[in-house]
């Protein structure tokens, strides 16, 4: 059986100037913005090309406002979403490197909505099997970065 997490909660103080920013600022597509009964309004808002959506609004318990940390949104090119985001008026950090360098998935930039749930970008470039950069951290070498092998390599030749 499979088990898909789809949608995460967010607790925000104001409806609409959440939407607002995860729409128009953060890039968000409004799945839809209803209100099913009098007292709950719900907003569900998706990430370009995720399969996992963010829900926002009223009338659910989905605790304080700002409580929410650590959501990642994962991008091939940390520097060129940065970069977007800013461009849209996103106050977001100085990208980091919190592991080792060339290792996957250790370059981050940090972001808060106006409530301050915390979120993050995080770099994950898909070229490189897992594989891969473990043999590159044993052998104490940076990675290269991806290549296509067209052929085989001579022998004693890294594999990438």
């Amino acid at each position: 059986m499979d088990y898909r997490l789809e949608v995460i909660g967010i607790p925000v103080s104001d409806v609409d100037s959440a939407k607002a920013f995860y729409s128009d600022v953060v890039g968000f597509h409004v799945d839809h913005d209803i209100t099913p009964n009098r007292g709950m309004r719900i907003v569900q808002l998706t990430p370009t090309g995720s399969p996992c959506s963010v829900m926002i609004g009223h009338g659910m318990p989905q605790g304080e406002p700002g409580s929410t940390k650590g959501l990642q949104l994962v991008v091939e090119d940390i520097d060129a979403a940065r970069a977007e985001l800013l461009e849209r008026g996103l106050d977001v950090s100085d990208v980091q490197q919190l592991g080792p360098e060339g290792a996957p998935g250790s370059r981050f930039a940090l972001f808060t909505d106006p409530d301050g749930n915390g979120w993050s970008l995080q770099e994950i470039r898909r070229g490189c099997p897992a594989a891969c950069w473990a043999r590159t951290a044993r052998s104490g070498r940076t990675h290269p970065g991806p290549r296509r092998i067209l052929a085989r390599p001579a022998p004693g030749t890294p594999p990438w």
